[in-house]
Formats: structure tokens, C-alpha cells, sequence
């Protein structure tokens, strides 16, 4: 029995190591995902400019 009882005090120490990591990174994955989204609405915004650009430069083209 008494292999039993440290077995489980080193379960319970595991988890509550696990815990206590989990706690402590929360944060990175938030700021991960607003840094990930700010960069990719920033993407876009470009693409959309230079797209503009390019259409208007070829709507500028006379073939008369």
C-alpha cells in the first residue's frame, strides 16, 4: 500500500506542476494570435493598395 500512496502524491505533484505551467503561458498564446491577426490585416491592407494602384495604372492604358 505504501507504493500506492507515493504514487499518487507523485501524480498530484505532476498535475499540479502541469498547472502551474499552464497558468504561466497563458498569456503568450493570446498575444500570438492579436500579433498574428494585426500582421495579417496589415497584409491585406497592402495587397488591397496595391491592387488599386495596379488597376488604376491599367484602366490608364489607352489602346486607341
Amino acid at each position: 500500500m505504501l507504493r500506492f500512496d507515493h504514487l499518487a502524491l507523485l501524480v498530484r505533484v505532476h498535475l499540479a506542476d502541469v498547472r502551474s505551467r499552464a497558468r504561466q503561458d497563458a498569456g503568450y498564446t493570446t498575444e500570438t494570435i492579436v500579433i498574428t491577426a494585426l500582421l495579417a490585416i496589415l497584409a491585406m491592407t497592402v495587397v488591397g493598395i496595391i491592387v488599386a494602384k495596379v488597376t488604376a495604372k491599367a484602366h490608364g492604358i489607352s489602346l486607341g
